[in-house]
């Protein structure tokens, strides 16, 4: 009912929660996930962030809500039980598998982590919302990670977005300082339990791991005054700038993980340093993304679909 007589705001929208599952099974379901309400709600998300953050830095002004503060410090806790969980002795160099002792804790303990994040009235979403997070950190089967885990976290936040947790306001917050802190617990996965690439496309990739921070990084730098997209590739600007955008964080974590001239091991990061602008390499980059991850069915098929990011079509 409409009657908010009792001083609680009224919902703006009642779900029926639900533990999300797949839906993509076969190559021409993909067609039903590009007509999808969960398709249409998370590109949307990605490209409101991304007009968000145009020309901003990392290092700018702005509010840091409650919810943000739960969220840093539930990846707080997700950064402490790697260091409380080191790397076993193992033959292979390769997916140590002490990861699966650590994914086991978080697969465990992440309704509980999501319960914390969450208003008291919207408890009743934590077992939904908490499918993405445990989809965000990587597979404990095969010890891998890439941008379909990635595309997890970013949902995981859409759901929280919502049910209200978080809010227009926190925008900037969500990838300056919640995406931004997520990114360095996966980097720190990456190397304590060296995870493979997860259907990496080797050196045809854009990356091995990420692709979300290269979109919305590329949109921070659209109209800088003086770096261009052919700078990122000087090691000596990478070093001086990457502590205000995100682009540039994710060339230094490239540079100190690979070796050999930058041309050979990230091919295609290097033809885009040829791209004459940063706005021209934010269009390229969401174009890419899309036919790359989003209509790829070995990405897709892993995708978990809820009342919060529906299976459903889009009403017209």
């Amino acid at each position: 009912s409409s009657d908010s007589s009792d001083g609680k705001p009224p919902n703006p929208v009642d779900f029926n929660f639900m533990v999300p599952k797949k839906e993509i099974s076969m190559v021409p379901d993909m067609g039903k996930w590009k007509r999808s309400q969960a398709y249409a709600d998370y590109i949307g998300f990605i490209l409101t962030l991304n007009e968000g953050v145009k020309g901003k830095k990392l290092t700018c002004e702005y509010q840091v809500s409650e919810t943000v503060e739960k969220l840093l410090a539930m990846l707080g806790t997700l950064d402490r039980w790697i260091d409380e969980t080191p790397p076993v002795d193992q033959p292979s160099r390769f997916g140590n598998k002490a990861y699966r002792t650590w994914y086991a804790k978080l697969d465990q303990e992440a309704e509980a982590l999501v319960t914390a994040v969450l208003p008291s009235e919207r408890h009743d979403a934590a077992p939904e919302i908490a499918v993405y997070l445990k989809e965000s950190v990587g597979n404990s089967t095969r010890i891998d990670y890439g941008t379909g885990h990635e595309a997890a976290f970013a949902a995981f936040l859409c759901c929280l977005c919502k049910v209200g947790a978080l809010r227009m306001e926190d925008q900037l917050a969500i990838i300056f300082k919640v995406f931004d802190k997520y990114l360095q617990v996966m980097r720190k996965l990456q190397k304590t339990y060296r995870m493979e690439p997860a259907g990496s496309q080797g050196v045809w990739g854009l990356d091995d791991f990420q692709f979300l921070p290269f979109i919305w990084g590329s949109s921070q730098l659209i109209d800088h005054p003086t770096l261009e997209p052919r700078h990122f590739v000087e090691e000596k600007v990478v070093n001086e700038y990457h502590q205000d955008y995100m682009f540039l964080e994710c060339i230094k974590f490239i540079n100190e993980m690979k070796t050999g001239p930058f041309a050979e091991h990230s091919n295609q990061l290097w033809n885009i340093s040829a791209v004459p602008s940063w706005s021209k390499v934010n269009q390229g980059l969401v174009r890419m993304y899309k036919a790359e991850c989003l209509e790829k069915f070995p990405v897709i098929q892993h995708f978990k679909f809820g009342s919060l990011l529906s299976i459903q079509p889009v009403k017209p």
